[in-house]
């Protein structure tokens, strides 16, 4: 095969995967409208339309010439510039997991994932886990079935082969390494902040309450103040916060609670940081696989480095706490910063993961990767699931929910297809802390910018190091680039006993 016919096979990818890439935008603001907007009568018609575009944008993928145009790409590969190379190193890793999964089966998961999401919306209001088992059986099904066709394909176990959808190039094994290592300090250093935590004085109350309009305001605020753009993008309302759209058309939605404005506050800077990220992501690259994001564990460390490790560090809470006071009409001591970061630093077991605090998150996390393996292999039964459920939170975090509701209905992940996904919310958490100390490091003046309520050089720096990488590097190559180490649990320890015991 001549160079150019080879520079041409590449050129070819490139038309193909754009196309593509309009498909999967096309698709995301389906799904977003899905949980925000469509009525409940749309349904049916909407898993149709999402069905439809999944089987074309697979048999795009999988049409017979792509192996052969990838085959003659690879053949110059070496003449090409190295983000090309990269590309095209992409455009395989997803060509061999779209040809591992046979067609008829994309469209029965398209299906099933819609009316399994929609059956889990009316199942949890109304606490009712037989009404939610029979749909949800059938998708698992369905999706052990994409697990083992993946796993002949790829030489991997039908986890890791679900698990690398997610997460480029992981292995449970791995995970198993990290997850001990929390697992052997966690319980001890819950223990000692609890203890620190009943010894001092306790929050005086924030009392609301705290009326919708205001937090959606104050959410756009600091969406602002983070570099949020509303040129590209909006806020809205769903049943579990999440970000959705494209890079130039961004989607994020919250849930508001007039109690407690803490709670969707934080959501709307996790999804800020999911947005930033894809904001910032190459804009040459956009449309080809090598400029989208790399992977859940990097994406969740951007939504913790905003929400967790910045969002709620002494130096951002000092710049909040006025407007939050004017904002909410408060009065007194209760809405001084030093009391505001007592609640935002209440540490203690509770039942709803995304309202966990970061100590205890981790262990919501390990049990849901517990569970969806053994669901996965087969090991769990899924009229088995509540009572699993159940049993692991009494022994990880020593309580019991009272309802499926706040037990294993809580999240949407199982209802829409999504094993794999939950172990990257923690691989995220130990990422965030590695790449904000280092962040510290390279800009000195980075605590008292965010005192000012300046996220710009947080911002630039995460920019360049991770967003601007796209997915030219691995989720490993791009964290080692960026702090000097592997993943591990030492930056996240360092970073629980500084926040919780040292000060």
């Amino acid at each position: 095969m001549s160079e150019q016919n080879s520079t041409t096979a590449y050129d070819a990818l490139k038309s193909r995967f754009q196309r593509l890439s309009a498909i999967g935008g096309a698709q995301a603001m389906l799904s977003w409208d899905r949980s925000t907007m469509m009525p409940e009568g749309g349904s049916a018609a909407r898993a149709e339309q999402q069905a439809t575009l999944s089987l074309i944008a697979h048999e795009i993928m999988t049409a017979p010439e792509v192996t052969d145009l990838l085959a003659s790409a690879h053949e110059s590969a070496e003449a090409l510039p190295a983000w090309d190379r990269a590309n095209l190193n992409e455009m395989s890793r997803v060509h061999a997991h779209a040809t591992a999964t046979p067609t008829d089966l994309v469209s029965k998961l398209s299906h099933q994932r819609s009316s399994t999401e929609m059956i889990w919306r009316k199942a949890r209001a109304a606490n009712d886990f037989a009404m939610l088992a029979p749909e949800l059986e059938k998708l698992l099904g369905l999706v052990r079935e994409q697990a083992a066709a993946k796993a002949d394909a790829l030489g991997l176990s039908p986890y890791d082969a679900l698990l690398d959808s997610y997460d480029p190039d992981r292995r449970s094994a791995d995970i198993d390494v990290l997850f001990a290592e929390l697992e052997s300090f966690l319980p001890d250093l819950l223990q000692q902040v609890m203890e620190k935590q009943a010894s001092a004085p306790k929050p005086l109350p924030v009392t609301g309450p705290f009326p919708v309009a205001l937090q959606e305001k104050l959410g756009r605020e600091v969406m602002s103040i983070l570099g949020f753009d509303f040129n590209h993008g909006r806020l809205d309302v769903s049943l579990h916060p999440f970000t959705g759209g494209v890079p130039d058309d961004s989607r994020i939605t919250t849930r508001y609670d007039e109690s407690d404005f803490i709670e969707s506050l934080m959501a709307v800077i996790h999804e800020t940081g999911h947005s930033l990220y894809e904001r910032g992501l190459p804009p040459e690259w956009r449309n080809q696989p090598v400029g989208r994001s790399r992977g859940m564990t990097i994406h969740e460390s951007q939504s913790l480095l905003f929400e967790m490790q910045a969002g709620r560090s002494e130096e951002f809470i000092r710049h909040l706490a006025p407007r939050l006071k004017s904002l909410f009409g408060g009065e007194g001591e209760a809405w001084s910063a030093d009391n505001l970061l007592r609640h935002y630093r209440q540490v203690g077991p509770s039942l709803i993961r995304v309202s966990a605090d970061e100590v205890t998150y981790p262990l919501h996390v390990i049990l849901r990767y517990r569970l969806e393996r053994a669901m996965i292999a087969g090991d769990l039964a899924l009229a088995d699931l509540p009572g699993a459920w159940n049993e692991g939170m009494n022994e990880l975090l020593g309580i019991t929910p009272p309802d499926d509701a706040s037990g294993c209905m809580q999240d949407i992940h199982w209802p829409s297809g999504s094993f794999g996904y939950f172990p990257t919310y923690t691989l995220g958490a130990l990422t965030a802390a590695q790449l904000f100390q280092a962040a510290g490091k390279a800009r000195k003046d980075l605590g008292n910018r965010l005192e000012r309520g300046d996220f710009s050089e947080l911002v630039s720096w995460v920019r360049e190091q991770v967003h601007g990488v796209g997915s030219s590097l691995t989720p490993d190559e791009i964290i080692i680039s960026a702090t000097g180490e592997p993943l591990g649990t030492a930056a996240f320890k360092r970073h629980i006993k500084a926040r919780y015991l040292d000060r």
